[in-house]
């Protein structure tokens, strides 16, 4: 200490004065001080030397934020050290206020064009053209992969337009792919009606039955497994985990679509999915703004296919949807913990009540799949999604839909603020074969029941009467 008291006090004092410009504190300092500081230090023990190069434990948070990542105290505009929160991702990830002017929220970039400065630089500033990429959508895009642990996102215009990528970049003429027999309608549409015309074979099995996805697997064949959980709109669940280890097994891709659970409730790619579809549309939008689709990838392969295919389909999302979806997705683990609850309240209701046949949500006791809800689904969250059937059949059914009262409304869409009530057998699962429907147990007078943010006592109050006047 003596030698660096030597060393540093004269530059100190001169670098002091206001009227000089700062300087390096070793500027003009004599040779032989610093030669002698540099013994000095040569006989210290190691761990002394350099204090910070030593193995120690994982620090307290609170350590860390004392002296921050560098070694340095933290300042506003730094982030606190630590892996953050989910409810703190879905408000911040990907988000840092504008350089230019501070704003807190990402600019809407309605632009078609991007310009470049010269032709060596090229995509400098990674973007060229809207369809390609759009700096507002890219933020989104990294947001929704935070959130879902995956390598990257690609944006789409709708739900649809993620899945017919998924569709197109994968299959090609004289593949086959393993799907279940019970998904959203219009992916059942796309993959019986549309892309069986370029002789894609799509088999439809229980994706409950583990044994029997693996019978349909057509070995030189098969190119994908794709699985939906909770499925629409009967809710049967996919042991994503086992339908992963099985893909692994038979060199195939694990493609899940996780609209209803939300990463809230299951991280498909954490269990070894290797693509997850959202429909933004749905739970991650909340508010009925917007339609949307999103695909995230486990890799940068697969990321860089989908992103391939998106720009020669020309499907990308608007930059003013990405921007609607970036401020509603802040309240998602808010909203669907709520939805849970109420979801809950409603279906134990509904369990009870004389007039009702059978009624489905897997937080309750009586779901069929129970033990793999509790393994699959996080912190206790079963999402705001269920279903019920009324006694007296499709008349009964369809009488306390014509006749139910706000607060529930009589619509498609799921996953938003409004509770909605949907004949999925009319109006979402309309295009599927009379056949296929019943065979999964869509019956004509089938309810499902999307569950908003409404009181629960509300909802239940209306939901009670629509039963007793049947």
């Amino acid at each position: 200490f003596i030698h660096l008291f030597l060393l540093l006090t004269p530059r100190l004092a001169e670098n002091a004065s206001v009227d000089r410009p700062r300087r390096c504190v070793l500027e003009g300092v004599p040779l032989f001080r610093i030669l002698s500081f540099s013994f000095s230090l040569c006989l210290l023990p190691n761990s002394q030397r350099c204090p910070r190069s030593r193995k120690t434990t994982n620090p307290s948070r609170s350590t860390m934020a004392d002296k921050g990542m560098n070694g340095k105290s933290l300042v506003a505009g730094d982030w606190f050290p630590g892996e953050m929160g989910f409810e703190t991702k879905a408000v911040h990830a990907a988000v840092d206020p504008d350089p230019l002017t501070g704003a807190i929220l990402p600019p809407i970039y309605q632009n078609t064009t991007f310009v470049q400065t010269s032709v060596a630089d090229y995509l400098a500033k990674g973007f060229s053209y809207s369809r390609t990429a759009n700096p507002t959508v890219r933020v989104l895009e990294k947001k929704i992969a935070e959130l879902e642990g995956g390598f990257d996102c690609a944006c789409f215009s709708t739900g649809m337009a993620a899945t017919c990528t998924v569709f197109s970049g994968f299959l090609s003429p004289g593949d086959h792919c393993v799907i279940t027999n019970c998904s959203y309608g219009g992916t059942n549409r796309a993959a019986r009606v549309h892309y069986s015309k370029y002789n894609i074979d799509f088999e439809f099995v229980d994706f409950r039955n583990l044994k029997e996805i693996e019978a349909a697997i057509k070995p030189g064949k098969t190119k994908m497994l794709f699985s939906e959980t909770p499925c629409n709109p009967t809710l049967f669940l996919a042991d994503v985990a086992a339908i992963s280890a099985l893909a692994k097994k038979h060199g195939l891709i694990h493609v899940c679509d996780s609209t209803f659970a939300t990463p809230l409730m299951t991280k498909p790619l954490e269990l070894g999915a290797d693509m997850v579809i959202q429909s933004t549309t749905k739970f991650y939008d909340g508010h009925n703004l917007t339609v949307g689709g999103a695909v995230i990838s486990a890799t940068t392969q697969l990321d860089e296919t989908i992103k391939f295919h998106r720009n020669v389909l020309g499907n990308i999302m608007a930059p003013q949807n990405a921007f609607y979806t970036l401020a509603t997705v802040k309240t998602l683990p808010l909203r669907v913990k709520q939805q849970s609850e109420t979801a809950l309240k409603v279906a134990e209701m509904l369990e009870k009540h004389p007039k009702v046949d059978k009624v489905a949500y897997p937080g309750l006791a009586s779901f069929p799949q129970r033990e793999l809800a509790l393994k699959q689904h996080l912190k206790g969250v079963h999402g705001g999604m269920l279903w019920f059937e009324v006694k007296g059949g499709t008349a009964a059914g369809r009488k306390l839909m014509d006749t139910i009262p706000r607060p529930w409304s009589l619509c498609e869409n799921l996953g938003a603020t409004e509770s909605i009530i949907t004949c999925p057998a009319v109006f979402t699962h309309a295009n599927m074969t009379s056949e296929d429907r019943l065979k999964v147990g869509i019956t004509d007078g089938f309810i499902r029941v999307s569950v908003g943010v409404e009181s629960a006592e509300d909802l239940i109050a209306s939901l009670k009467y629509a039963l007793d006047h049947i």
